[in-house]
């Protein structure tokens, strides 16, 4: 169990007599990490709310839950400071045993959840018509992440990849493929053909409303059953399913289903009946539409013509995934702009009857260029995502070659090694850029700042890991025989201190992750690590430490701090290197 997990057991019974189990977790959660070391490890700031509540003096309420408080074996003496806080200072003794038992835990110790919930996670859902570009690269990387803690933590997850694969987009390219095709062109590249197709018939049809109408037709045959259509539809799927699992692999990101919206398409009229049928949808101006309250536009689950909406798709998605996974919750890792959407969709499906399921938009901003609008290459177009992947390993291949010729014994890498590194360099930077941010932000994308070997980059993480490796190398000692070996782990400075107690942290930052689906929780953590180590490695020696046991308790940090690191960056979906 994590030390904060620890100090709310121990808080819990004497709070629960003051405030009752409603409102228990909510004073709880005002026990955390000290902002300052000066005032100790965690502080707990509930009293000055409880005075407010009960109408006694805050300070009184602290020193009634101090007095009550039970943590001598691991606290020294609880202070209370100012209005009422309570400050917490761990004894050496606890924060060296618990070191010990996560040097010994292939889990660093990090707990289990207590209660192990189902998980669906929607998230990538890229249209399979056309290339995938940098607007991809959020949805991906953060729903990834947020799989990989998720597991981590016992839940049972089903990552689902909800593809564009029934859409007007399909309609351009069956358009084009019939007005347009270049049969050169498309026999060397079929991807690469389709989406100059569907560039150009999108162009024609924002100019031409007959084109427009003509490419809804050839969407609508192909909804119909359209011999043709279909035949075409599904030479097509394979090839442009092939290229998504191909930019997949190289982001080391994998999926359990990949139901796209064509999976759906047969549950759509049923689901419109019952809808109809419960009295949930009615006519509004030819079209069937659900009625919410609270919102000034209804949603629409038909057109006039008979056609079926994205939305009704997405609650024949929700009905599926209920009567197959059977959730406590689902996450859909979207763009913000759609955010109204998903209100309407949720609001739908809880008159359905799914009310006590989350039902969650995990909404993220937009990837913005220098000039503050969405990224795009000079020429305008969104930049593709192999091209983005390409040219992150290339300056990443530029930042290990120049580390590596600078190394005072000579370069240390081959060709062979150098480009290894500058992929994993370049996949890593280029996730910790992006899951670094606070998700519902926008952000301005750079190579430069990325790939920087100081600050909170993955560049710097991986270094961090790289040169703590080195260290072991370069005292030709086994890592792995430190454990169980007897050595002690021992705190006698306060950089020493400071760093196993980081150390120590990292299931809380995983607890915070999933609190609000943040996995810039985790890069602050893992950043604030490697800060530790640096203050602590700049100050003390360790292959040159003044005793042996010295030598053995700082082996084992920055044995301790490595494994950290490298559990951290596996998290979000990032690889390490043992040399950079």
């Amino acid at each position: 169990m994590s030390m904060l997990r620890t100090l709310k057991d121990r808080f819990r019974p004497i709070l629960a007599e003051l405030v009752g189990n409603e409102a228990l977790d909510k004073v709880l959660d005002l026990i955390r990490p000290a902002q300052d070391a000066r005032f100790g490890d965690y502080q707990a700031n509930m009293a000055m709310a409880l005075g407010k509540q009960l109408g006694r003096p805050p300070r009184e309420v602290a020193a009634e839950i101090v007095a009550r408080l039970q943590v001598d074996d691991l606290c020294e003496e609880p202070a209370v400071a100012g209005p009422g806080f309570i400050n917490l200072r761990l004894r050496e003794g606890a924060l060296a045993a618990r070191l010990h038992a996560a040097a010994e835990h292939e889990r660093l110790a990090v707990p289990s959840a207590d209660h192990a919930r189902t998980y669906v996670l929607d998230y990538s859902a890229p249209n399979v018509a056309k290339p995938m570009h940098v607007g991809h690269i959020r949805s991906t990387v953060i729903g990834d992440a947020l799989c990989r803690v998720l597991r981590f933590l016992g839940h049972r997850v089903e990552s689902d990849n909800h593809l564009g694969d029934w859409g007007t987009q399909f309609g351009m390219i069956l358009y084009g493929h019939k007005h347009f095709l270049d049969a050169a062109a498309y026999a060397e590249n079929p991807v690469a053909e389709l989406s100059r197709l569907y560039r150009h018939v999108r162009g024609l049809a924002d100019a031409d409303e007959a084109v427009g109408k003509a490419v809804l037709a050839e969407t609508a045959r192909l909804h119909a059953g359209d011999e043709e259509n279909r035949r075409l539809w599904q030479e097509f799927m394979p090839v442009c399913l092939a290229e998504i699992e191909r930019m997949y692999r190289r982001l080391g990101v994998r999926f359990d289903h990949t139901l796209g919206e064509s999976f759906y398409q047969d549950r759509l009229p049923g689901l419109v009946d019952e809808l109809t049928r419960r009295g949930l949808a009615r006519q509004s101006e030819g079209a069937l539409a659900v009625f919410l309250e609270g919102h000034e536009s209804p949603m629409l689950v038909q057109k006039q013509d008979g056609a079926f909406l994205y939305a009704t798709t997405d609650l024949a998605t929700i009905r599926y995934r209920m009567e197959t996974f059977h959730p406590d919750a689902v996450l859909y890792v979207v763009d913000h702009r759609q955010s109204l959407h998903f209100e309407k969709l949720f609001a739908v499906a809880r008159k359905l009857g799914y009310a006590d399921v989350e039902l969650t938009h995990v909404s993220f901003g937009t990837v913005l260029g220098d000039d503050g609008r969405p990224f795009r290459t000079r020429e305008g177009d969104i930049v593709g995502l192999e091209s983005l992947l390409d040219e992150a390993v290339r300056r990443a291949g530029d930042v290990v070659a120049a580390n590596d010729e600078a190394k005072p014994g000579g370069p240390e890498l081959s060709p062979e090694q150098r480009q290894c590194v500058a992929e994993t360099v370049g996949m890593g930077a280029l996730k910790y850029a992006d899951l670094a941010q606070n998700r519902t932000s926008d952000y301005v994308f750079s190579f430069d700042k990325m790939l920087a070997m100081n600050g909170n980059t993955g560049t710097y993480m991986q270094y961090a890991y790289a040169r703590i490796r080195s260290i072991f190398r370069k005292g030709n000692v086994d890592a792995a025989s430190l454990v169980g070996s007897g050595a002690k782990i021992l705190l006698e400075t306060p950089e020493e201190r400071a760093l196993g107690l980081q150390i120590l942290r990292l299931g809380e930052a995983i607890d915070q992750v999933v609190a609000d689906y943040r996995p810039n929780q985790l890069t602050s953590y893992l950043f604030d690590l490697a800060g530790c180590f640096t203050s602590f490695y700049e100050k003390h020696s360790v292959l040159k430490a003044e005793s042996d046991a010295l030598l053995q308790s700082r082996l084992l940090l920055c044995d301790l701090t490595a494994r950290t690191i490298r559990q951290g960056l596996a998290l979000l979906g990032i690889d390490v290197v043992e040399q950079m």
